[in-house]
């Protein structure tokens, strides 16, 4: 019977069909590896005597054997299940609860560490416990509760960088075992046996079985002159790991050693961004001639060394190096406590009644999620693209990955000799093997000799605007007109500076994220500006958009919903831009920074007999929540104003910022488009509006809800951020702050001109111009014909016969008479009253 069933289990084929011919490898060999060695003890056994007549002792102890090998297998497999039923519930825990859990279990240990080494031992286990301890690390031993601790406070105190945690681990490992190794020589080297003056108790004086395994082999061969500085050069490596410096930067970092030390006077006391003096402007200006730097761009943010987080499993060894001990830190979602600008006794009183403008606080605005260095979901990226480059052959490899709020972005390094386009034509069969549509590929990332891959996050990141206000590179500039953008794909920090882009387009398809973009501008503005240093005019078409910002005291007119009106209160502001020029050009300043700076110092003197009272102009954000609408109702009008306030109002601190969810050339005009240099491209439907936007494509491959493209002036090529969100419930509670502050002081001349203003008659259309002077020549000559326009004015039939019937109507000539001219009613001293009527004045 046994040894029929051990052929069969060696000689039988499995049958076709059956699980030995599964797809995958571990199926097929594991099922013939458990046959094996199932079949292979009855075999065995068959030989051997199994009834008690032949050894009835040896049977006893079998059987008894049996009987405690089954009460063993019993106990273990209910302490298995127990174990597995407790892991598959901790694995269900949110990850924040397994971590704390991990640290206080570390914490736990290093406490019962200290109270065992720290002190007289006094039972058995403390004293096994304390000479283990001693014989692993020698005199050292105490240090291991203190390093057991740091680990704890890390885990707990900053979970965002646990990704560094495998790093600081090995520095800390290698530092320790070259100290232990000195220690150990120091000590003569003792040897756990062996010798008279050797022993066990003299290497747990000296480093223990680690300083006597790390230095005895080169003891053995070397003198203790080389020795030493061979293990301090282990040592040495482990600092250099713990601080994350390469050999060749050790003279930058003594340097900044040296500059902390000795020239700690130019640091703030704080360890916070230092304000500039400057901030005594209420307008936020820069002194005179710091208005135009070489090189300068709009956008502010985070040092662009900033470590990439590569994964050791994923690419060994391939940590970029950090170019300063700051790019070090990035930006997380537990910033430290905003430092409050010293804005009391610089601001300008606003009224007799009202007291210093507080801004306000920064805690309104909630936090977002905490950003994960990596996921599974990256490593199975990761191995998808590898895959493809060895199916099609390509000498290419995936070096790393940056993984941001939305996307991450995969860094593949060609061989030499591989075109480019090897790679750059396998973007269908990426999307493929990836499992994702939107796929974007960057040849090459900017300042990286690299492919860039872009693919979506399937668990993405929520980047709160109240993170970016609070990150060290928005508090470190207290100009007014900072806004705050959001992080890109490898988690930076952007904000920008509305003052130097200095227009901004924003467009993208409905629902792409620009409404919440919008709010995030001018909640940036209430933020961080007071009502003297930046006042807003914002037109808002739908009515429903911006409607909750109503009343605050940075408006100079209450918010425009009527597109004729939105058209008035551009040419408004062109009006204002123009006389922002005339007190530049008599004051012989270029910028209105510099004559805000003159005004504030007292250097600005009225000329004599002038009642003027010189004050600083504050800057002027004008916001248009939808342009298509105002283009559809006055095209010419809304463009020519545009067109004019984007070449001139720069220098007079007047900036525009320009939304639409249809970008199409009839609604951002070419004459737009040349004179707006900023533009911010959210998800668009077709690759037509992306280059509308941009001029190139890329805003159709975004993934929507925020993912934009950031254009600023001066850009080559678009940088990818996730647009930062502001809740409505924060925006009410910053606009509530801001209305208890101050009532709103609208600008009497805005309004005349926006609401006193008669509506030009629909009828007349565009063609205002032409009938006023058709009604100036007729009233002048007292001569009414229809060819007389037409020569006079150089319209067609069609065009002064219609202006005919307008004058008609408004009882400026009388009816037609045939070929006769026509009788003219209006007399030549009533025609200034005409002219006014016309034109609705």
């Amino acid at each position: 019977m046994a040894t029929r069933t051990s052929k069969g289990a060696s000689d039988k084929p499995p049958a076709k069909g059956s699980s030995g011919r599964s797809g995958s490898p571990s199926s097929r060999t594991t099922p013939v590896k458990r046959v094996t060695t199932t079949r292979a003890k009855p075999a065995s056994q068959a030989r051997r005597p199994s009834t008690p007549q032949h050894d009835p002792i040896g049977w006893l102890f079998t059987m008894i054997g049996k009987l405690f090998m089954g009460i063993w297998m019993l106990l273990a497999g209910g302490v298995g299940s127990a174990a597995r039923a407790l892991g598959q519930n901790a694995r269900e825990l949110d990850p924040v609860h397994r971590r704390d859990g991990l640290g206080l279990a570390v914490f736990s240990g290093a406490i019962a560490l200290a109270a065992i080494l720290w002190r007289d031992t006094t039972g058995t286990v403390s004293e096994v416990v304390n000479g283990a301890m001693r014989g692993i690390f020698g005199s050292l031993a105490w240090l291991i509760p203190v390093l057991l601790a740091l680990l704890a406070w890390r885990l707990l105190r900053h979970p965002d960088q646990n990704a560094d945690t495998g790093r600081m681990s090995i520095g800390w490992s290698a530092l320790m075992v070259g100290v232990l190794g000195v220690v150990h020589v120091v000590h003569d080297t003792p040897y756990p046996s062996g010798g008279p003056s050797d022993g066990m108790d003299k290497v747990s004086a000296a480093g223990g079985m680690v300083g006597f395994i790390v230095s005895a082999p080169p003891a053995s061969i070397l003198p203790a002159f080389v020795t030493v500085p061979l293990l301090l050069i282990l040592s040495g490596f482990g600092v250099l790991v713990i601080t994350a410096t390469p050999v060749h930067r050790i003279p930058e970092r003594l340097a900044e050693i040296r500059h902390m030390l000795f020239d700690r006077e130019a640091q703030p006391r704080t360890g916070r961004p230092a304000r500039r003096p400057a901030r005594k402007k209420s307008s936020g200006g820069q002194d005179a001639g710091e208005t135009v730097k070489p090189y300068d761009t709009p956008v502010v943010t985070e040092s662009r060394n900033k470590p990439a987080d590569h994964s050791p499993e994923i690419v060994p060894g391939l940590a970029e190096e950090p170019e300063e001990e700051e790019a070090v830190t990035p930006v997380r979602a537990e910033p430290p406590a905003p430092t409050p600008a010293p804005r009391k006794v610089e601001q300008l009183v606003l009224s007799p009644q009202a007291g210093p403008y507080t801004l306000p606080d920064t805690q309104l605005l909630r936090p977002g999620s905490a950003p994960k260095p990596q996921t599974k979901a990256n490593t199975v990226v990761v191995n998808a693209l590898t895959s493809v480059m060895e199916q099609f052959s390509i000498d290419a490899q995936v070096i790393g990955f940056t993984r941001g709020p939305t996307v991450t972005r995969y860094e593949i390094e060609l061989g030499p000799a591989v075109k480019v386009e090897k790679v750059t034509a396998l973007t269908r069969n990426i999307a493929y093997a990836v499992k994702s549509a939107d796929v974007r590929i960057l040849s090459p990332i900017p300042g990286k000799s690299a492919i860039g891959v872009e693919i979506p996050n399937t668990d993405k990141d929520l980047v709160s605007l109240g993170d970016i206000l609070r990150s060290q590179v928005a508090q470190a500039d207290h100009h007014p007109m900072i806004v705050g953008l959001g992080k890109d794909v490898e988690g930076r920090t952007i904000v920008a500076n509305l003052a130097k882009m200095p227009h901004l387009l924003i467009a993208g398809a409905t629902g792409a994220g620009k409404s919440v973009c919008v709010n995030g501008l001018i909640s940036s503005i209430l933020m961080r500006a007071t009502p003297d240093e930046v006042r807003m005019v914002l037109v808002d078409p739908k009515r429903v958009e911006l409607s909750v910002y109503e009343g605050i005291p940075h408006l100079i007119t209450p918010i425009i919903t009527n597109p004729k009106k939105a058209a008035e209160a551009l040419e408004w502001v062109v009006g204002e831009m123009d006389r922002r020029y005339d007190d530049l050009a008599a004051s012989g300043f270029r910028h209105v920074d510099d004559f805000n700076k003159a005004v504030r110092a007292g250097k600005l003197v009225p000329p004599p007999g002038s009642e003027r009272v010189y004050q600083p102009y504050p800057y002027l954000l004008v916001i248009v929540d939808e342009l298509a609408d105002l283009m559809m109702v006055a095209p010419r009008d809304v463009e020519d104003s545009i067109v004019r306030i984007t070449q001139l109002a720069r220098a007079a601190g007047i900036h525009l910022v320009i939304a639409t969810q249809r970008p199409s050339v009839d609604v951002v005009t070419g004459l737009i488009k040349a004179n707006v240099p900023s533009r911010l491209a959210f998800a668009t439907s077709s690759l037509a509006d992306s280059r509308v936007i941009l001029d190139q494509p890329g805003a159709e491959k975004l993934v929507g809800q925020g993912d934009a493209l950031f254009l600023p002036m001066g850009a080559s090529k678009p940088m990818r951020l996730q647009n930062a969100f502001v809740s409505e419930k924060e925006i009410t509670e910053v606009v509530t702050h801001c209305k208890a502050q101050m009532q709103v002081e609208y600008r009497d001349d805005v309004a005349a001109s926006t609401s006193a203003k008669k509506e030009i008659d629909e009828d007349i259309g565009d063609d205002l111009d032409l009938l006023v002077q058709a009604a100036e020549l007729i009233v002048t000559t007292q001569f009414g014909s229809t060819s007389m326009l037409q020569r006079k004015l150089r319209v067609g039939f069609a065009k002064a016969g219609r202006l005919m019937d307008l004058l008609e109507s408004r009882n400026v000539v009388g009816p037609s008479e045939g070929s006769k001219a026509r009788e003219v009613i209006v007399k030549p001293d009533e025609l200034p009253g005409l002219l006014a009527d016309l034109r609705g004045q």
